[in-house]
């Protein structure tokens, strides 16, 4: 808040206890629910973030705490550090999650389904690429959105394409191209929440319509297999029979997949 105070910022103790302070004082509530540390602050050891969260969640101020746009090992280190000193830890993790977005599902997606967080997917509709503002029509009054999102890859031939897919099946079923791709983000399990973000009213109900779609096989297997990443050293190197045979020898076509 005070751009002249290096301590007004970061993840450190003293401006974690002023933030939410202030915060309080602002909302006119002796506590809040659910606080998010929005970003990862390398400048700052997690361990002090962790007992800085623990002591609010103690003094009543915090009931539950979540992260957000932080590396998986990153979180993974906070929770197994948390376990062991009996402090808070995060329940919640926020991270960029779309059809257009889908590298969290080589390491922070499952690290999540590991520890039991659910999983709150910002930009689900690609900063809106997944509308159909630019596969529908020419876009009018977008150019300035649409050159951030060039520049973040978001309207690129590839995502373009996703972008087609999706409103290819919207029209099969008779919805907007926003409630399949939101829908998608939702039917990737349990505690999978989009956040929706809109700048216009009809906007906010038009997306709230998207539980109601149902995607069947057909759409789910086009959807994924259009949008599909590499996911990379090691996950593709592990998977691969060569290792796979080295590793569980000839009982690999007699062990049952851990679900």
């Amino acid at each position: 808040m005070d751009h002249d105070d290096p301590n007004s910022a970061g993840n450190h103790r003293k401006n974690l206890v002023h933030a939410v302070e202030a915060s309080l004082k602002r909302l006119g509530s002796d506590r809040s629910d659910l606080l998010w540390v929005h970003a990862w602050d390398d400048f700052t050891p997690y361990e002090e973030t962790l007992r800085a969260l623990d002591d609010l969640v103690r003094a009543g101020k915090v009931l539950y705490v979540g992260v957000s746009d932080t590396p998986a090992w990153v979180v993974s280190a906070s929770q197994v550090h948390a376990e062991l000193r009996g402090w808070s830890s995060y329940c919640a993790l926020q991270i960029e999650y779309s059809l257009l977005q889908r590298t969290p599902e080589r390491d922070l997606i499952p690290m999540a389904d590991h520890y039991g967080l659910s999983v709150l997917a910002w930009a689900p509709l690609g900063a809106g690429v997944l509308t159909g503002k630019y596969t529908r029509g020419d876009g009018d009054g977008e150019s300035l959105r649409k050159a951030a999102n060039e520049q973040r890859g978001r309207t690129s031939e590839r995502a373009l394409t996703i972008a087609k897919t999706v409103d290819s099946i919207a029209d099969e079923l008779n919805v907007t191209s926003a409630q399949v791709a939101t829908r998608w983000v939702q039917s990737q399990g349990y505690g999978m929440i989009p956040i929706v973000g809109a700048r216009k009213v009809e906007q906010i109900a038009d997306t709230l319509g998207a539980p109601d779609v149902v995607l069947d096989d057909e759409h789910q297997q086009r959807l994924d297999e259009g949008s599909q990443i590499t996911l990379g050293f090691p996950h593709d190197f592990l998977a691969s029979d060569g290792v796979l045979d080295l590793v569980r020898t000839e009982t690999r076509g007699r062990i049952v997949p851990r679900p």
